[in-house]
This record gives structure tokens, sequence and C-alpha cells, in this order.
């Protein structure tokens, strides 16, 4: 068994250790089953790892076609700070068009493995060799950086993957990479390979999560000697996906002190790529996901309210997060005192206990308990009616044949407003249409954005929830039908009524544009 970092951590991983990142979300990421990403969209998460100060942005593979080259072209057209690749086989012609695409550099794919060599591309190793050489050659010759990684590495014969990669080297390639294609390999085995690679230059780490360690083996492959690291962002890829370039950052950053990028940044780049593909960011995700900084249980709260690093191991604003008291059945008098007080309201000791109670009792039924649902239930134990300023009163939202079409008809502070709106589908219009009602009050941003549950047969209802912010001010409300564009709109308008509420009505910004 190695003992991978040693009796300290310091002794692998010093204050001058440099570790760089390469995303590959734009190709590795893209590879996930469902994710086909836009030349727009590929722009857009671009800019995004570039804000985060990513150091290699892999924009795809130029030899998937026209379209693809065209989304490669579109990011190198931003001018970023990142150095920008396209992934390559081990042809030239592959090369040829990455150079079409203005790229700075390409990663280049070889086969290692004997499964590969000889069943895949049904070459024998010296023609593998041979042929790394001479691509390595053709893409200096044209002022590429270039990176060869050997495929499927991590079940390679590590003397033949040690003689490829000594050879990539000879000629001329900036770097070499490790590959566990398939997440197939434990970190000693991870540790063993890199150690090797090390040694004859500057050596990368691409690892899998097939087996719940590609960020494990990313510090054995750190361990070993490696200096940059290829990630993805949310972790999305191929089968179970690639290891997360949030989760690389943070560990570095947070256990060794070594700073990889702009980590406040994360959790925007987080979600602009889980809009883009449409995989959402699991509630329980380490750094990005809903829960990583939420806390219901009365002695968590009561513990994070006296002390933010009680139950917590870094402070949420370090990757771009805050930190959310979350209502339930585990709800004590702590939580939802502070929760009432983020909406500026104070209650009395005895109408605490009852409150409290009450969220109790409406968990226990199964139900998730939001902000609204606090105000709702305050206001009754305090006897209080409360004042709507924003009311739903009709919707139509139509999608057959064209373009998604909705129109919405409610009140503003008495005042009736009609207004329709288009969009991607029925519940983008049917927002779209709300925000032209609401007027200047759309600039309330729509956070988050879930489908919770969904029950069966014809008369099956949809429960949306939405967490929205304007200014300083965060509510989350839920609400339930059978038709999930009426429940998202009623959702999003009980939101902005209780955001708008909480202002004076004189700078409730709820005027006309």
């Amino acid at each position: 068994m190695i003992d991978l970092f040693g009796a300290s951590p310091e002794t692998n991983f010093s204050p001058d250790t440099t570790v760089q990142l390469l995303d590959t979300t734009l190709r590795d990421g893209e590879q996930a089953p469902g994710v086909s990403l836009t030349p727009d969209e590929k722009a857009m998460i671009a800019q995004a790892l570039d804000r985060a100060a990513v150091d290699v942005i892999e924009a795809g593979s130029a030899c998937t076609g026209v379209g693809e080259r065209r989304t490669i072209k579109a990011v190198t057209e931003l001018g970023l700070d990142a150095t920008v690749t396209s992934f390559a086989r081990g042809v030239q012609s592959d090369v040829e068009l990455a150079i079409d695409c203005d790229v700075d550099g390409v990663n280049l794919v070889v086969p290692a493995s004997d499964r590969h060599v000889e069943d895949k591309v049904g070459m024998t190793r010296d023609d593998v060799i041979a042929s790394a050489v001479e691509l390595v050659e053709f893409g200096k010759d044209h002022d590429l950086w270039v990176e060869v990684l050997g495929e499927d590495g991590s079940r390679a014969d590590l003397d033949f993957l040690e003689e490829l990669m000594a050879a990539a080297i000879d000629a001329g390639a900036d770097r070499i990479c490790y590959c566990d294609t398939v997440g197939y390999a434990s970190p000693e085995r991870t540790y063993e390979v890199v150690e090797r690679l090390a040694s004859l230059g500057p050596t990368s780490t691409h690892t899998h999560d097939d087996l719940g360690l590609a960020v494990t083996n990313v510090l054995a492959s750190l361990a070993a000697g490696a200096d940059l690291v290829h990630t993805t962002v949310n972790g999305i890829g191929e089968r179970a996906g690639n290891a997360a370039l949030e989760e690389v950052a943070i560990a570095l950053e947070h256990c060794y002190g070594i700073e990889t990028a702009e980590l406040t940044e994360l959790y925007e780049l987080a979600r602009v790529t889980a809009q883009a593909t449409g995989i959402p960011l699991p509630p329980n995700k380490a750094v990005i996901g809903q829960n990583a900084f939420a806390h219901e249980s009365g002695i968590h709260t009561d513990g994070t309210l006296k002390d933010e690093r009680m139950y917590e191991p870094y402070p949420p604003e370090k990757v771009g997060r805050e930190r959310r008291l979350v209502l339930g059945k585990h709800t004590g008098r702590a939580g939802a005192a502070a929760t009432l007080a983020e909406h500026g309201v104070t209650v009395s000791d005895d109408d605490l206990d009852e409150i409290v109670q009450r969220v109790k009792a409406i968990a226990d039924r199964g139900k998730r308990v939001t902000d609204a649902d606090l105000l709702a239930i305050t206001e009754e134990v305090r006897g209080i009616a409360h004042e709507r300023r924003v009311e739903l009163l009709d919707l139509t939202a139509a999608s057959g044949g064209g373009i998604p079409t909705a129109s919405v008809r409610l009140t503003v502070d008495g005042e009736e407003r009609v207004a329709s709106g288009v969009g991607s589908g029925p519940v983008d219009a049917a927002v779209s249409a709300v925000r032209e009602a609401i007027g200047m009050a759309a600039e309330a941003q729509l956070e988050a954005y879930r489908v919770d549950a969904i029950t069966g047969g014809t008369d099956a209802v949809v429960t949306v929830e939405v967490t929205m912010t304007l200014d300083d001010e965060t509510v989350t409300v839920s609400s339930s039908d059978a038709d999930i564009t009426r429940a998202s709109v009623t959702a999003m308008v009980d939101a902005l009524d209780r955001l708008l509420a909480s202002t004076e009505p004189d700078a409730a910004v709820i005027a006309d544009d």
C-alpha cells in the first residue's frame, strides 16, 4: 500500500507548488448523453471559464464536423486569456482541422493499452510510437501547444506507456497526460503510473469517476508529480463523468493552499453550465449543490448562528455561495427566528414556539416548507392578514405548431396589468409575460427552478419550487398544479409578491418601465 501523502501533505505540496487546470467541459463534458451545445452556449461557458481563470479550455473536437468547427471557432474568436485547444485523434487530418479553427494547441490522443492498440485501431506498439512522434512534430511545426494523451493509460503496460510518452517528449510535445479513460484505477495504481511519467516531463492527469475516485486520483496524480489537471464543470462527462473542476479547485486551496482558479466564480460557472447543458445541479453536490451550505437541524442551525465555522469546512462566500437556513421537521427556534429575521420579521417567544410546531407539523406530512410557508404561518399565528401586492388573475399558454406564447393578467398594488411573451417553451413564455407585466420588478433574479415531484396517472400533479432574489431579499416558494406552466407562474408570482411586500410601497420598484 502506497502512502500517497506521507506523514504530512506538505512534503508533497509545498507553498510554491503550481497546478494548472485544463477544462474539457466543451469536449468531454459535451459527450455526456443528451448534451449538445450551440456556438453561443459554448462561448458563454468559455467566457465563464475564463472569468474563473482556468488555464486551458478544450473547446471541442474539430474532427466532429462543420458545426463543431464553427463552435470551436466561436471560442477562439473571444480573445480569452486561456489557452484554447481542440481534441485530435492520432491522424494528421484531425490536427489540420484544428489548425483551421485557429486554436492555440491540440490534445492529441493516441492508444496506450493493448486493448486500444490492437483491437480498436489495429496497430502495433511500434506503429503507435512512430505515428505519435510524426504528429507531435507536425503540430510543433505549425506552432501548436501539444499535449499527448495515452488513451486507457491506466490499463496500459507501464513499460510501453513510458516508452510511448518518452518518444512524445523527445519529439517536442509540451506535455504528456495520464488517462484513466474508463475510471478503472485505484489511487495506488494512479500514483505508480504518474510517478513514472512525471520523470519524463510535464505531466497532466485525466480521471473519470466510475468508481467515485476521480478527485482522489487527481490528488494521487499531483502527489506523484503531475502539475495539470483535466476537469469538467459539475463533473459532467461520459458515463459517471470526470473530475469536477469545482471540487478539485476547492480541495487544493482548502487542504493544501494551492490556488488554481478564481473560487468566487465557481458557482456562477456551475449555474451557466447547468443551464446550457440541461443537466441540473444535484442538491447534495459538493461546492455547488443546493444543500452544500444549507442547515435544517436545530442543533446545526443554532451552532452555525453562534459560529459560522461550526458546521462548515469553509465559508460559502469563498465559492460564490450564501448560507441557507432550511425549514423542516428538524427546525428549531433559532433557525425559525433567523429565517424570519432575514425577512424583517420578529415575533414573541410564545408565537415563535407555535410557529416552530406548525413548521414541524407541515414537514411531518412530507411537504417541503418554504419561506412563503413560514411567512404565511407567522401571519396566521399573529392574526395578521397578508395584503397581496401581486396576484395572478388569468394565464393562457400555447406551444403547438409554432413559437410558444403566453399571456397573463394580474394585479400589481391593485392595478390590473396584461402582458404577453414568447419563449423556448410554454413555461419560458409565461415567465417572460409575467416579467413584462410586473415591469421593473422583473429585475428580480430567478436563482433556482425545481420540479419537485410528479404524481402518476392522467391527473398527475407537479410541484414547482422557485427561489428568487430582489436586491438583498431572497425567498423560496412552491406551487402545485396539474399544469406545470401554471404551477411555475403561480410560484413565481407568489415569490414576487413576497419580495415586494418586504419593501416600502414607494420603493417597491413596481412602476412600469
